[in-house]
This record gives C-alpha cells, structure tokens and sequence, in this order.
C-alpha cells in the first residue's frame, strides 16, 4: 500500500487510493486470465486517460507521466491539435491500403520528413512500427549491397521481429527460445564511457568500440566485402540511455565509408525531437545512409518510416510493402506532430533538458546510489550503483525507486543493468519538471538509506 498523495497545481499529480486502487485491481485479475504473460509491467498503473503530461487511472489517481508511454507520446497524451487532425481523418478516410493504392497525406509527410533527414535526395517506405522501420531497412541493406551480413552493437534494442531481434543484444529474455534467428550478424561493444568496455580512461581512449570492427571482425570472422550495414542507435536506449563520444562516430563513419559498408541508425527512441535536435544523430555529424524512425512520429498512433538514399531505394515493385503502413489516419497525427515539433516542442525538449541535466549534475557527489546522469535534451539516464567506485549496478535499488516514484505519482521506467530513464513528453513545463526532480531525490534518498 502506498502513501496518501495530495499536490496542488495544474499537471501535477494527485494519489487519492492505495495503489492499485479497487478498479485497477479487477483490471489487472482479468489482465493475468487473458493476455500473454510476455508483457512487462513493472508497477500496477491501469490508465483510464491522458492529458497532456498526466495520465489518470481508473481510480482516479493522477500521475505525472515521464515516461510518454516509452517515448512514443511526444506531444503529450491526447492533444487537442493531434486528436483533431485524427478526428477530421477519420471521418474522411480510415483506410485506402498505400501499397496499392495513392493518397495526398503519404505524399506530403513523405516529402516533410524527408526534407528533414540528414543528407540528399531521400525517399521514404511506410511501416507501423520500429521493428518493421528496422526489418526493412535490414531488407533494403542487403538488396541495394549484395551483401547480407550485419553488425550491430552490444546492449542494442532494435525490435522483436526475427530479423529486429537478430539485431538485439540488450536482455537474453528477448531472445531465449527464439532461435535459430537471422544468419549473419555480428556484435561489438558499444561505446559506454562510464563502463568502458576495454577497461581504459576517457582520455587514453583511441575508440576502440568503432576499431574493433575493422580491427578484429574484419580480420578474423566477418569479411568486409559481404558485409552490407553496421546499424547504431545514436544513443542507445534499452540498453541505459547511453551517449558516445563525438570521436567514437568519426570513426564508426569512415569506417563505414572505408569498406562500401552502408551505416543505419537506429532513431526509433532518440529521434522526433526527443534529444532536442529532430535527430539524435545531428548532435555528432551523423549521415546514415538509412534512417529508422517510430515512437513518436505520430503521438501514439502507429507509424514507422525507414528513410534511406533515393540512390539506394531501387527496390521494384513487389519487393516490400506494409497493407497498414503509412494509415491515412496515422499520416494525419504524424503532420500534426511534425508542426507541433517544430514550432516549439523540440525546442522545449532542448530548454527542459538542459535545466534537468544541470540539476542532476551533483547527484552522483549527493546520492551515494547515482554513479552518472547522462542524456541530451529529453532522453536521460539516471546509472544506480551500489557502490560509486566498484560501479556495481544497484539493479534492486533501482526498481525500489522506480516504485517509490510510481507511488507518489511520477512514472519512469527502468533501462539496462541500474538506469532509471526519464523521457517525458516534449511539452513538459518547468514545474513539471522540478516536481520529478524533487519526487525522485526523495526516492534515491530512501533508497540510499537502505543500502
């Protein structure tokens, strides 16, 4: 049972019942009768509705959302320019099937998108979903090389989909007993400074994580010539909300340049304004040959994109296609959200980030549980250790706080081995703001003292 919480105040949260409340908990009893126990649920939150950066259950209790439904609401839970334009779709045209037929909305994000992609002459294939914006990019890889092999990083989170998945290495869970998964791809460590793979200082570091492919895969068991993508998330996400060094993406790039190998990142979590830039990849120079995109393309409605090179994208007729992809009504959300990104939303993601990222910057000297604070914009990771010089992930204390914010009506959700991550919607305020950082000091507080 959790404490009574009463705060006053526009968008802030307000736990009026135990939690679960009596509601949530016949949800949660026919939940465990009917759906698939694969489902995570890491505490007993049964929404009834959302608005803006608060999510109310079915009992009433209010919640302060900085999760975005796992980076996907990024402009806030049923805003009222979105849900218009979903309205007005609606009641115009549900479905029209774009693999076969024409339609003006999949012109005209395709052509607002893809003027926003880094690099020349785009073109633009419609999903509905990450997973699916990777599979084709895995697919349009290998048809525009002639090459079929792949490496990918350690700790990555690319989908569940046998080809997505055979990407993946952030938890054996994902792939245990799925097997034998796609052929051919090979993984390196990804370039975590705070846990350094190769056990070297930031500054002796000649970026190994990049090197070893050329170094070692290249060497030994992958040939460069059959190789046809290395697939990177910017920063990587499931894997702790985790940012490399500029140098580590100088090098992966020329790499990639160096051996005719396509390079694909991975923006599905990080893009569409999360980091304060449209693309996390702007903030390091990136240009992908691919790009993948989801989550919060569309604030909620499903809606992926694999955004590659007009030179690449020569795939006839036929070769792939998506009967939902690129939904008129999915389409008439993902305009709405592109306007509101940019007239002001990446922009507060920018400010808001900022202001969170300089207010946590002592809390690894005032909390013993925080090792670092990381992250660009609106996509932070908070790393818990159980002791600062060892770096012991505090996996236990972790989801203790993850609770304790839950309980006094914050919601955050856990990343990698002891990351707490924070992604809320792109329109929080800045009291918003200060009342998770104050909700999650108390939590680290109590769960310091009981270490």
């Amino acid at each position: 049972m959790s404490q009574t919480v009463q705060v006053g105040g526009s968008g802030l949260p307000s736990i009026r019942t135990k939690l679960p409340g009596p509601r949530a908990e016949e949800v949660i009893a026919l939940d465990k009768q009917y759906l698939s126990p694969s489902y995570t649920r890491p505490y007993p939150l049964v929404a009834r509705s959302g608005q803006g950066a608060v999510v109310e259950d079915v009992d009433g209790n209010q919640f302060l959302d900085f999760n975005a439904g796992i980076a996907v609401v990024s402009t806030g839970h049923c805003h009222p320019h979105v849900v218009e334009a979903i309205q007005r779709q609606a009641a115009e045209l549900i479905h029209m099937s774009g693999t076969d037929f024409y339609y003006p909305s999949m012109v005209r994000f395709a052509e607002k998108l893809c003027a926003l992609a880094p690099g020349p002459a785009r073109k633009l294939y419609y999903g509905n979903s990450g997973t699916e914006a990777v599979e084709a990019a895995m697919k349009l890889a290998r048809y525009s090389t002639g090459r079929d092999k792949f490496v990918a990083f350690l700790g990555a989170f690319h989908g569940r989909t046998l080809g997505a998945l055979s990407l993946t290495a952030s938890k054996t869970v994902q792939r245990n007993g799925f097997g034998p998964l796609v052929p051919g791809v090979f993984h390196v460590p990804y370039p975590n400074c705070y846990r350094c793979p190769y056990n070297l200082e930031p500054k002796s570091c000649s970026i190994e994580c990049a090197k070893v492919i050329e170094k070692q895969l290249f060497k030994t068991v992958l040939p460069p010539g059959e190789t046809a993508a290395i697939f990177v998330e910017p920063i990587q996400g499931e894997g702790g909300y985790v940012v490399p060094r500029q140098e580590f993406f100088d090098e992966l790039q020329e790499i990639a340049r160096r051996h005719g190998v396509l390079l694909v990142t991975d923006e599905v979590q990080s893009g569409c304004g999360r980091t304060g830039k449209m693309w996390a990849g702007e903030h390091f120079g990136l240009t992908p040959d691919i790009l993948t995109a989801a989550k919060g393309i569309a604030s909620g409605m499903p809606l992926g994109v694999t955004v590659a090179s007009a030179t690449l994208m020569t795939w006839p007729p036929g070769a792939h296609a998506s009967t939902f992809g690129g939904n008129p009504v999915s389409l008439a959300a993902a305009l709405a959200t592109l306007e509101l990104l940019e007239r002001d939303l990446i922009r507060n993601s920018a400010e808001q980030g900022r202001f969170l990222l300089e207010s946590m910057a002592d809390w690894p000297r005032r909390h013993r549980l925080v090792g670092e604070v990381r992250g660009k914009g609106l996509m932070i990771g908070i790393e818990l250790v159980r002791d600062q010089q060892s770096k012991e992930p505090a996996r236990e204390e972790r989801d203790r706080v993850v609770q304790a914010a839950f309980e006094r009506g914050v919601l955050v959700l856990g990343a990698g081995e002891s990351t707490i991550r924070l992604s809320p919607p792109l329109i929080i305020t800045r009291s918003q703001a200060e009342f998770a950082l104050q909700t999650l000091d108390e939590c680290l507080q109590q769960a310091g003292r009981a270490v």
